[in-house]
């Protein structure tokens, strides 16, 4: 059955003169006479049976139906445009897009993805931060690498690692002692990750203690924006090593207590099950999992 599509050329226009709200810019934007750009927007309306624009003596104005249909519009062609860019950038090669939680992004996968990139120089890995599930067939996305209980329909799940954050802090919150009793930080700010609602509670409960404003303090999203609380001498923070060792290093954070907790979530990559015969999919899934277990008995976190 032939497609209910207008021609790309009218889509483009419309794009165009909808941003500007202009035939004359978008004219000159495309290379086209405003004659050409008029046509194409008419034609575009004759084929919707709708009017996306309106005449006034200043120019045009969208239409409540028009900025609707350019919104969609937009985004569709700049979808297009991507998928066209990387068809013509990728000649010969295979590309991964990966969905994951950024500051594991960026602090253990990156430093570690060149060894993956140079055994296999044919993929192209692109990586998008999202930090919880999502449909993958409302998607582009291959595969994900998140936290959580590993539950997510329709997927192969892989576990990677678990996580034992502990709480830090400036070195000024510390003052002249080498670190604080349980007690002593509850006293103090809690810094919350909104993704981890329930980490200081948990936190506390395996140090034996109850606080009652355990759920309470600001709220961030990501460990690097906690981190950066952290740091500003905002308050305490709970964060895994592995996610900070440059600022530890550094000194401009320190382990208020070495105690942690075993979360009953962890990492894991996932893969939807339509995809889970890719021969570049299950490369990536290889490495990646066997990084995870170098890198757990390294440290002693995986057995």
């Amino acid at each position: 059955m032939r497609r209910k599509i207008p021609p790309t050329q009218a889509l483009v226009c419309f794009e165009s003169a909808a941003r500007h709200e202009s035939f004359t810019k978008a004219a000159e934007e495309l290379a086209l006479t405003q004659s050409a750009v008029c046509r194409q927007i008419a034609n575009l309306e004759s084929f919707l049976d709708i009017q996306l624009f309106r005449r006034t003596r200043r120019g045009v104005r969208l239409t409540e139906a028009g900025e609707t249909y350019s919104r969609r519009i937009a985004n569709r062609l700049d979808a297009v445009e991507r998928d066209t860019l990387s068809v013509m950038g990728n000649h010969g090669t295979a590309t991964l897009e990966l969905a994951l939680v950024p500051t594991f992004g960026t602090q253990w996968l990156l430093p570690r993805l060149n060894r993956y990139l140079v055994r296999h120089p044919h993929v192209t890995i692109n990586m998008t931060n999202r930090t919880r599930p999502f449909l993958f067939a409302d998607t582009e996305f291959d595969a994900a690498i998140y936290f959580g209980d590993g539950e997510w329909s329709g997927t192969e799940v892989h576990f990677l690692m678990n996580e034992s954050p502990v709480p830090v802090c400036s070195p000024a919150l510390l003052g002249e002692q080498v670190e604080l009793t349980a007690e002593q930080i509850s006293r103090l700010p809690l810094l919350q990750q909104s993704t981890r609602p329930y980490a200081w509670r948990q936190w506390f409960a395996a140090a034996g203690l109850r606080v009652e404003h355990d759920l309470n303090g600001t709220r961030l999203e990501l460990f690097s924006m906690l981190a950066q609380a952290a740091m500003h001498g905002l308050g305490v923070a709970l964060i895994p090593p592995f996610l900070i060792r440059d600022e530890l290093a550094s000194g401009r954070l320190a382990v208020a207590s070495p105690h942690s907790f075993d979360s009953s979530n962890a990492y894991y990559l996932v893969i939807p099950e339509r995809k889970a015969e890719s021969a570049t999919l299950q490369g990536f899934r290889d490495w990646v999992i066997g990084e995870a277990q170098a890198y757990g008995q390294a440290v002693g976190t995986v057995s």
